[in-house]
């Protein structure tokens, strides 16, 4: 398996510990009663840090399927490279650092780490744009 193939696996398990996180979060606030139930009555949003692991996996899921599509478009146009190479571990690295800088409110660092995946994202797209 390349190395793209394997971050992005790496990446849906991070995903998946995003959605664990906020969900026991949520839970942990408002009670398991609330979490097994229907959630039809309105509450108040949450607050502190089961706000920001709910932001956190939000945000998560706004930038993984453009990651997932350009490691795939990597993989089937046989676009690897540096570039790609890079592109994944920057992507990987800086949404495994996002999820802990967030969760405790430090928010320049939190910044930078999303910058980090992004750009490691750019570097995807430049990697299959100019094959």
């Amino acid at each position: 398996m390349s190395l793209e193939l394997y971050v992005l696996c790496l990446s849906i398990i991070l995903g998946i510990v995003h959605i664990v996180l906020a969900s026991h979060s949520a839970s942990l606030q408002r009670g398991y009663r609330w979490t097994a139930s229907a959630r039809d009555e309105l509450l108040p949003p949450l607050t502190g840090v089961a706000a920001r692991l709910g932001r956190a996996l939000t945000n998560f899921l706004e930038t993984f399927p453009f990651f997932a599509v350009l490691v795939l478009a990597v993989h089937a146009t046989g676009a690897y490279g540096s570039l790609s190479k890079w592109g994944v571990l920057m992507y990987f690295g800086g949404r495994l650092l996002y999820l802990p800088l967030y969760a405790f409110g430090i928010y320049l660092g939190r910044s930078l780490a999303w910058n980090v995946a992004t750009a490691g994202i750019f570097l995807l797209l430049g990697g299959v744009l100019l094959r």
